[in-house]
């Protein structure tokens, strides 16, 4: 009774941080933002997080093994018609990048930029992340490419581990410089040139190494791939099966190195995302926010931004992770413990990813649905919208700012609660006791508390 009734407690909790109202904090019309009690918010936010590990070291394994506990849905075999949803992800793609060359030249009129930054890095992502692998049936690489071997024949070169992992890297920071350096990330045809041109790099790859390349060396398929082991939807055995959040990464054990650096990215590259739009980094950079002179102007200084942010929370969680090894006196090797437990800090990526871009897809999915019923702009409806015109309202009222703001902040907090659990539950299963454990973890769960405070910092930051 005494298991069960942790259990319950356990999951209450989890359900209070997600209801409407209950976490905290904002970005975005901050002339609003500011008249919010953002100190609270962030207090309390935190408080929470601490709390969460603080309760941890109470609470028996049991109960918060528990919490990832999964059911079984059904028995799954859709792999068969993964080609033909590949296929029709490619033409859709194609069409994109036609309507990039010959569409409207305004990025909020053209369905290219639309599709690529709204529906596909901010919903798309988001979905993945929570639901699970959504990306292995529209990658838009793996029906043509079946068709490529079967035309070619089989590959002609072993992909070395070495070259994927870099590739793996590379390609994902060359897309973080796209998304944060880059002077025009949204020109339609620039976009439409690039990518155009990474589909058939990654498509030649392909071909010669085979699909390793998609699973270990292209960084968009690796990003989903990661984002998809946190969903709550996953096929084990045959069969669906459901679970909280996380409950895969709980269970999984150690994660291949790629994905295990990869998740390390996807924390620094967001976290940057969105410390370079704050009043705090322009100071930094000696640049009047109110006279911002455009992306071209900071380009080389965002560039190492990415770079600097990925490198530094690399060296954070090395050190972090030294440090519990030596406190729970465990001979495990630094390299075994980052795999192991640098997933953890995946529900924070994601909670981060939803809370930073929220705002704009209030707004830009409204265009999006406008381009797609007119992608050229020559007076079709082909989404039957009549007269739709996009609104920024909510921006204009405390009460709906104050929802989004509470929003984007439990995402955060919640984000950090799911990392604290997780990694709980990986270090009692590796050092068999929840003393071990708790020492192993103490180190990297202040850095979570450090970090959640952090997040909701960046929140409430003015920004441009």
């Amino acid at each position: 009774m005494h298991h069960k009734a942790t259990d319950v407690i356990l999951k209450l909790m989890i359900a209070a941080l997600a209801w409407p109202g209950a976490a905290n904090a904002h970005a975005s019309e901050q002339g609003f933002v500011l008249l919010l009690p953002t100190d609270f918010y962030t207090g309390a936010g935190v408080a929470v997080v601490v709390l969460t590990v603080l309760a941890l070291g109470v609470l028996p394994a049991r109960s918060v093994e528990a919490v990832f506990r999964t059911r079984r849905l059904t028995r799954h075999s859709a792999r068969r018609i993964r080609p033909v949803t590949s296929m029709a992800s490619f033409f859709l793609l194609s069409l994109l990048i036609w309507a990039g060359f010959d569409g409207p030249r305004d990025p909020l009129s053209n369905p290219l930029p639309l599709m690529v930054w709204t529906v596909f890095w901010i919903g798309f992502v988001t979905v993945q992340g929570l639901i699970g692998d959504l990306w292995a049936y529209v990658n838009p690489w793996t029906g043509p490419l079946r068709l490529l071997l079967q035309t070619f024949g089989p590959p002609v070169l072993r992909l070395p581990a070495g070259l994927g992992l870099a590739m793996g890297v590379l390609s994902f920071l060359a897309f973080s410089y796209l998304l944060l350096a880059d002077p025009a990330p949204s020109d339609p045809a620039r976009l439409a040139r690039i990518v155009g041109l990474y589909w058939l790099f990654t498509a030649l790859m392909a071909v010669i190494f085979g699909p390793r390349w998609l699973r270990r060396a292209e960084g968009i398929t690796l990003m989903m791939t990661a984002y998809a082991r946190f969903g709550m939807l996953a096929r084990r055995g045959g069969s669906l099966r459901i679970g909280l959040p996380g409950w895969q990464i709980a269970n999984a054990g150690r994660m291949p190195l790629i994905l295990a650096v990869m998740i390390t990215l996807l924390l620094g590259t967001g976290s940057f995302d969105g410390l370079n739009e704050t009043f705090w980094w322009l100071a930094r950079l000696d640049i009047n926010p109110l006279e911002f002179p455009g992306r071209s102007a900071v380009i080389l200084q965002n560039a190492a931004g990415v770079l600097l942010a990925n490198l530094a929370l690399l060296g954070v969680l090395l050190i972090t992770f030294k440090l519990g090894l030596m406190l729970a006196a465990s001979p495990m090797g630094l390299r075994h413990a980052f795999y192991l437990f640098a997933p953890s800090i995946l529900p924070i990526a994601l909670g981060y990813h939803v809370a930073h871009y929220l705002p704009s897809f209030l707004v830009e999915s409204q265009y999006t649905l406008v381009a797609l019923s007119d992608p050229f702009l020559n007076g079709s409806d082909w989404l039957g919208l009549g007269e739709f015109y996009v609104t920024t309202g909510f921006f204009n009222q405390q009460s709906s700012v104050r929802v989004i703001f509470l929003s984007q902040a439990s995402a955060v907090v919640i984000g950090h609660v799911l990392a604290v659990l997780v990694a709980h539950v990986v270090a009692v299963r590796h050092f068999g006791s929840t003393r071990r454990a708790v020492l192993s973890q103490a180190p990297i769960a202040l850095f979570m508390v450090g970090y959640t405070f952090f997040g909701l910092w960046l929140l409430a930051s003015p920004r441009f």
